[in-house]
């Protein structure tokens, strides 16, 4: 391990200063984050009563302009074929389930 000495300068803030982003761009793309979530949550809304009658704990991978949407009980798997299908496209990853969560806590 190496240790610092005074002849070596620490370094302070960001890496690359020029990738920061302004206040208003952060903003703008948490609103359009949103928006791409919201299309996907509708797609999954409706089909969430049907696919829970055979698919319960399964992932559902949804691809919001198309409507594609893709299942498997694996999540990597769902998510796979979304990219297959659509390869430059990004989806969104629900858990099927009454609150649509994938995770654990």
């Amino acid at each position: 391990m190496t240790q610092l000495t005074s002849q070596q300068p620490r370094r302070r803030g960001r890496i690359f200063p020029e990738l920061t982003l302004s206040p208003e761009e952060l903003a703008k793309r948490k609103a359009e984050d949103e928006l791409f979530y919201q299309r996907c949550w509708a797609i999954f809304e409706q089909l969430r009563p049907e696919l829970m009658k055979e698919h319960y704990g399964w992932y559902i991978a949804i691809e919001p302009d198309s409507g594609d949407y893709f299942i498997d009980q694996n999540k990597e798997t769902a998510s796979k074929k979304a990219r297959e299908k659509h390869p430059n496209v990004i989806h969104f990853l629900f858990g099927i389930n009454e609150t649509g969560v994938t995770g654990r806590i």
